[in-house]
């Protein structure tokens, strides 16, 4: 009988141990992620401390942000892998949506225009003006979406359930206000469409033409889906956003009225949801906002402190445990089913026929197949003309062609655009820019343009046809009239201490012109440009100068050619922190001065003169951030070699030659000792970030003359022998950056004789077209 008792003792143990057995290895926990901008980012820490201590993440529910980190994890990225991702300098690129440098494509358009904005119009019965539905560039983040999940999502086969963790996305349809559950399809659609924030990120439309919007609008912490979706055991729900108060925060009232829209837009958590079994992550993210996207590393460690600090709970709730080494085998497993990134083709949907054809040709292969580096820069190309928007990318793999399929969903922009801008300054050279551009797009796509400056300074006017061709070596012809007018008797200086005989000047140029550009990757340009210019310059040619004195005029007439080379990725029109800048030309220039002398010449008759010379020209600027881009060092160098021989007289002679302005400031000034033929400069910028929004820039230059131009006994150019002593230019100032433009104040020193110290301010772009013989 003992030993009958002693047998049933360790048949009832060893079922009891059985059943706590089976019920742990049964155990299934689902991890809730939470909306939250940049305050997402913790995730990623949360994620490192779970799988550090080998608890067992079976299904993942995100929302917004949080969907992005669920996505990665569920998609095979390991935590440490998606914490390299958001470390990397790219990802501040797709956050941001700042231009990537090497994805800088300037076939359509290199030179800067002085408009701060561009505003879309509608040509039907009644005007209508447009404005886009974001207020973040979206271009960087779908590619990298698309690109990142691509290989994940073809491993499922689009369904969810056949990722490496079962995963949900969760969205909002506005307008029948439902909360929409992702479970098939494009991984990166899911996610992108998780992430449309209202007033942040465009909605993207979906193939069946809806669009959606950031699921937090109606759950920001969807538990709810988890339990109806998957049905764990245990709930680890991560909060990263905002919760309800129990009462009325009297304290911090005046403190949250700030954030109060965001506040109303979005769904809070209930703190409670995770329900009695589960485990309830809310990292301390007390002072940082959903846009602190340059706080990575700061936020990955508040998620790793909070998930630490549940950690006796975690253990105490959750029994199971993952071995790490078959979760690396795992992964690896399903990591090495990935199809080879090779694309069989390139499709394009949302245009006309013939309009999808123009765009498909923006993607050039070498081969049969086009590579991944093929297919992101015809992306990139395409993403360059804002003739398209709403440009969206589908990577989908398709076992009949063997490759994955690029699926470009384009829209057409409006066809009309107006631009305006405008620039106030402390000196009278206010002015206003207005512009009109109308493309047609059928194989080819034209654009014709009509803009011009108003001001009492400048004034200018352009007209132009372009017609652009997509070919394997892409280029557009143009065909331009172009007028301007340089009125330097209201340039004076801020002291009004400028000498009468540089400030009365007075310069008017007129071209017709016809200009080809080619670009064999379209990141630079060959232009060619042939034209007819006329020239006329009105001047003095003594220092006291009488209301009732008479300007005497040098007309120029002819024809030029220049050959150039340009490419251009600065971050912005003015004042750039980041990006190169090349310039490099040939011109020609074969045309007949006439001069005819005024009150205050020595010469009493008029003169004819042929003249004809080459000029070489090379610009080049570049700029190194450093210190998390709050700094960067830039870099300046320009040359100038000129056969150009004197004209009638020394001001003339100043009037027709190149100028060096090595400030935006310069182009207000008639600076005499910085007009000459023949220079060589060299430039250092430096850039520091002033609390949120100012900028302290100082710039200093030196440039050489050879042979530099002096004024004779008889009012005639006199080239001196040798070089000019070497002449330094400074500034230092702060900027601003307003979305009208940059508003700067700069303390300026100038090397001439005139307008030697100057304080200048100015908002707006401070942008002129160059000379017709520039």
């Amino acid at each position: 009988m003992p030993t009958l008792l002693s047998h049933l003792r360790v048949f009832f143990v060893f079922l009891l141990f059985f059943s706590f057995s089976a019920k742990t290895s049964a155990q299934k926990v689902g991890v809730v992620l939470s909306g939250g901008g940049a305050k997402g980012l913790a995730h990623v820490g949360v994620l490192k401390v779970l799988e550090k201590n080998n608890i067992p993440i079976d299904y993942i529910v995100g929302t917004s942000m949080g969907a992005v980190v669920g996505s990665l994890y569920a998609a095979g990225f390991s935590p440490q892998d998606i914490e390299d991702l958001v470390l990397s300098p790219k990802f501040q690129y797709w956050v941001s949506g700042r231009q990537l440098e090497d994805r800088a494509f300037n076939y359509f358009s290199l030179d800067p225009s002085p408009a701060a904005l561009r505003l879309p119009l509608t040509l039907q019965s009644s005007l209508k003006v447009q404005t886009t539905g974001g207020l973040v560039s979206d271009v960087n983040l779908n590619y990298a979406l698309a690109s990142t999940l691509a290989a994940g999502g073809a491993i499922a086969e689009y369904n969810f359930n056949k990722l490496f963790v079962p995963f949900r996305a969760l969205t909002a349809e506005i307008f029948t206000r439902q909360q929409i559950v992702q479970r098939k399809g494009s991984l990166a659609d899911a996610v992108r469409n998780s992430m449309a924030v209202p007033l942040a990120f465009r909605p993207i439309r979906q193939p069946d033409g809806r669009y959606l919007f950031d699921g937090g609008l109606f759950n920001n912490f969807p538990t709810d889906v988890m339990r109806s979706e998957f049905k764990p055991d245990v709930i680890i729900g991560v909060n990263v956003g905002d919760v309800s108060f129990k009462k009325y925060p009297k304290d911090k009232d005046d403190e949250l009225l700030g954030s109060s829209l965001i506040f109303l837009s979005f769904d809070v958590a209930d703190t409670l949801a995770v329900g009695p079994n589960g485990i309830l992550i809310q990292p301390d993210l007390e002072g940082f906002g959903t846009t602190d996207f340059a706080k990575v590393k700061e936020l990955i460690d508040i998620g790793v402190q909070s998930a630490e600090a549940k950690l006796p709970l975690l253990k105490q709730r959750i029994t199971k445990q993952v071995d790490s080494t078959d979760l690396v085998k795992r992964r690896n497993a399903f990591q090495a089913q990935a199809p080879p990134p090779r694309f069989a083709r390139v499709q394009v949907q949302g245009l006309k026929e013939n309009q999808n054809t123009y765009v498909s040709k923006f993607f050039l292969r070498k081969g049969k197949e086009y590579t991944i580096d093929e297919i992101e820069e015809g992306y990139y190309r395409l993403a360059a003309n804002d003739f398209f928007r709403g440009i969206y990318p589908r990577i989908q793999f398709d076992s009949t062609a063997g490759g994955y399929v690029l699926n470009i969903d384009a829209q057409q922009s409006n066809n009309a655009t107006a631009e305006v801008g405008a620039v106030f300054s402390t000196r009278p050279v206010d002015n206003l820019y207005v512009g009109l551009e109308y493309r047609y797009l059928n194989r080819l796509l034209y654009t014709v343009g009509l803009n011009a400056n108003l001001g009492r300074f400048y004034s200018a006017g352009q007209f132009g046809i372009r017609l652009n061709m997509p070919a394997r070596i892409p280029f557009y012809i143009e065909p331009s009239v172009m007028y301007s007018r340089f009125n330097y008797q209201t340039g004076t200086s801020f002291f009004d201490l400028g000498d009468a005989a540089s400030s009365q000047v007075q310069q008017r140029d007129f071209k017709v012109g016809l200009q080809a550009g080619f670009s064999h990757n379209f990141r630079s340009r060959f232009v060619i440009d042939g034209a007819y210019f006329s020239n006329e310059d009105e001047y003095a040619n003594a220092k006291n100068v009488s209301s009732d004195d008479k300007l005497d005029e040098t007309d120029f007439v002819g024809l030029t050619a220049a050959f150039r080379f340009e490419r251009n990725s600065l971050n912005r029109k003015m004042y750039s922190t980041r990006g190169h800048r090349a310039v490099l030309g040939l011109r020609a220039v074969s045309g007949e001065e006439s001069y005819r002398p005024g009150s205050t010449s020595l010469l009493t008759e008029s003169r004819t003169a042929n003249h004809k010379w080459l000029q070489f020209s090379a610009t080049y600027e570049g700029y190194y951030p450093f210190n998390n881009d709050k700094s960067s060092w830039g870099y300046f160098f320009e040359g100038v070699v000129s056969t150009q021989g004197p004209f009638t007289n020394y001001r003339s002679s100043l009037t027709s030659s190149p100028a060096f302005n090595p400030l935006p400031d310069s182009r207000t000034l008639f600076l005499d000792a910085y007009r000459t033929s023949r220079y060589g400069a060299v430039g250092l910028r430096y850039s520091q970030s002033l609390l949120t929004k100012f900028e302290w820039r100082s710039e200093a230059f030196v440039h050489l003359t050879h042979r530099p131009l002096e004024e004779g006994p008889m009012q005639q150019a006199v080239r001196a022998s040798g070089f000019d002593r070497p002449r330094l230019t400074a500034s230092t100032g702060i900027i601003m950056h307003l979305p009208i433009g940059p508003a700067a104040l700069h303390f300026i020193h100038y090397d001439n004789d005139e307008n030697r110290w100057n304080i200048f301010g100015h908002v707006g772009f401070l942008l002129f077209r160059g000379r017709t013989l520039q």
